[in-house]
């Protein structure tokens, strides 16, 4: 697998985005958070009520002669981004009503798979001040993958614990940045289109892990590079204004980066903890030949366990995973379906109980063993 040099992480490279996508290496980036223009087609000034101009984006760089200019640009830099992602990366493209849907189209055109659309809903979105039509109080982000069916991160109980042990949804409420958030420069807010650190951080835990690299095509005032920073992720920035260059890597550079702790960091979760064949749970006495398994944890439904890892129920023998498939006539994963009474309790757990009990032990004596080995 190509790599990128050592010399490019955590760096702000100053250039145009798809000429530099184009010389690193092909599938060498973990993850892609991308802000582009929006195009926003801004024809006149914005004025308040009390007559105080609305600092609106009127940047140079949202200016497009039309739509299939910013078609072919979109194009572009999509494709040159797709090179750069491993098969395993995904993407994230924040957009309005502006362009987003053009994006979204042209994503699916060239061959990324989209996994979500996120709306982040504003808590203090700006009003529609000349009144002509709803206040504009959402941003749809785009989370897609690079080849539909690869296997991809996805931190999904790491989500669910920053929300209160609930299933985080596709609607991601959070204000405006504002306030010492905002990144001034003379005075003013730096950027004008500067996103908070809140959404950037959601989208970093959420579909990358610590050492991975997330690259911004469109790294402005270097929010992404900040919040890979904290979350101890590698991060390259690339940006052609020279004056956004030097404002986000002052802003990242400013960062005392917590010391790496893993258990702070990393998150283990079902799908990338070690394999534990049912069997094994026979060889550790965990379970043991002839005992009873219970399909569900209130039902009659039983199965006897066998002393080759396979159970028996009604005269067919398989796995745990074959039986429960073939009594509800569905895919089952027999972790979760079968049950045994705890001698200590006489309560009926899931066998997957035991598996994270073995687990617990087999991690214990490795720990053990590591303090144990001294280097002479």
């Amino acid at each position: 697998m190509p790599v990128v040099e050592d010399l490019l992480l955590d760096q702000v490279i100053q250039g145009d985005c798809i000429e530099i996508l184009n010389s690193l290496p092909e599938k060498s980036i973990d993850l892609i958070f991308a802000d582009p223009p929006y195009n926003l087609q801004l024809s006149q000034e914005l004025w308040r009520p009390n007559m105080t101009k609305v600092d609106a984006v009127d940047d140079n760089w949202d200016k497009f002669d039309g739509l299939a200019e910013y078609d072919q640009f979109t194009r572009e830099w999509l494709n040159a981004c797709r090179r750069v992602l491993k098969d395993t990366g995904t993407i994230w493209v924040i957009g309005s009503y502006h362009n987003i849907y053009r994006v979204g189209k042209i994503l699916m055109d060239l061959g990324y798979w989209i996994l979500n659309d996120i709306v982040w809903v504003k808590t203090n979105p700006m009003p529609n001040f000349r009144g002509v039509r709803f206040t504009n109080a959402h941003e749809t982000l785009i989370w897609a993958q690079k080849i539909k069916g690869s296997r991809y991160t996805f931190n999904h109980h790491a989500m669910k614990s920053l929300n209160d042990d609930l299933q985080m949804r596709s609607d991601w409420e959070m204000p405006l940045c504002t306030g010492s958030e905002r990144v001034k420069a003379n005075g003013s807010k730096a950027h004008s289109t500067q996103k908070p650190e809140a959404l950037l951080y959601r989208v970093i835990l959420s579909s990358s892990n610590p050492g991975d690299i997330v690259l911004d095509p469109f790294f402005g005032s270097g929010t992404t590079g900040a919040v890979a920073k904290k979350l101890h992720r590698h991060w390259i920035g690339l940006e052609r204004d020279p004056n956004y260059v030097k404002i986000a890597q002052e802003r990242i550079d400013a960062i005392q980066q917590q010391m790496f702790v893993e258990d702070v960091f990393v998150f283990t979760t079902k799908r990338n903890r070690p394999r534990v064949p049912f069997g094994t749970l026979l060889e550790n006495s965990l379970i043991k030949p002839g005992q009873v398994l219970y399909f569900g944890k209130t039902g009659s439904i039983t199965a006897t366990v066998l002393a080759n890892g396979s159970i028996k129920h009604n005269g067919i023998t398989g796995s745990i995973h074959q039986i429960g498939r073939e009594i509800q006539k569905a895919p089952c994963n027999g972790w979760e379906h079968w049950f045994y009474i705890d001698e200590n309790t006489g309560e009926r757990l899931p066998i997957d109980t035991l598996r994270e009990k073995y687990l617990a032990k087999v991690s214990k004596v490795n720990v053990n063993d590591d303090k144990s080995s001294t280097a002479f």
